[in-house]
């Protein structure tokens, strides 16, 4: 894809998320758009990063580690959104800015003593991927262990719990994917009475469904093939 393409994607897309921001009564600057540049070589991410986007996911720690050295001169900020092994944490722990798939407390504790060894670096944010449906293919903590999850993460020094993160479905129709992502902010706004603070990230939505997302309270939305195309299939 041309970096003509990408910049009037990107153009597109701040423009979809201001119309789904103005119809549920928000501001489109509280929602972060995050450039899903999985399998997207490190030149693609250069382009979208002119075109004015400054958070990137991807999925894979190996992935990153091959692209990161020909970007690292770019102020973006590097998510890692897909699940993590626990014998890759300490890895990811050091060259992404947050982890968005946290969803045991022991890979947790390893990305705490990985950050603790990164000198003069603030501390990992992280967010807990909720398993909002029972599919086997989805990753996520049960939502009735996820009181459990929280609390524990409040006794780490060296990551902070920002909010919740979810990938339902995949369904045609945005609007069946709804009530997941309603149950997805009620889980989050019961989680902060819990905790007695505020978790302000909720990490929901992708290319075919975000608006419905921002609706129901999104504040990061994942968007991959709506920005960069239909990725190849080998």
């Amino acid at each position: 894809m041309s970096a003509e393409e990408i910049r009037k994607n990107v153009a597109e897309l701040r423009q979809r998320i201001a119309d789904a921001s103005r119809k549920a009564g928000r501001r489109a600057e509280e929602i972060t758009l995050i450039a899903v540049s999985k399998t997207h070589p490190a030149e693609t991410i250069r382009e979208a990063f002119a075109a004015g986007i400054r958070h990137f996911g991807e999925n894979r720690v190996q992935e990153w580690e091959g692209k990161r050295i020909a970007v690292e001169d770019l102020k973006g900020q590097w998510h890692l959104i897909g699940h993590l092994q626990s014998n890759k944490a300490a890895r990811a722990a050091k060259i992404f800015h947050s982890v968005d798939s946290v969803d045991d407390f022991a890979l947790a504790q390893r990305l705490d003593r990985a950050r603790a060894e990164t000198a003069g670096t603030e501390k990992l944010r992280v967010l807990i991927e909720v398993r909002i449906a029972p599919e086997e293919t989805k990753s996520g903590v049960e939502k009735d262990l996820l009181p459990e999850l929280a609390e524990k993460l409040g006794d780490l020094g060296q990551v902070e719990l920002a909010g919740l993160m979810c990938i339902p479905p995949f369904l045609e129709d945005a609007e069946s994917v709804r009530p997941y992502f309603a149950e997805l902010r009620e889980l989050n706004a019961k989680l902060e009475t819990r905790l007695g603070k505020k978790l302000p990230v909720l990490s929901m939505g992708m290319s075919h469904d975000f608006a419905v997302a921002i609706e129901e309270g999104a504040t990061e939305v994942r968007v991959g093939t709506a920005l960069f195309g239909e990725r190849e299939t080998k």
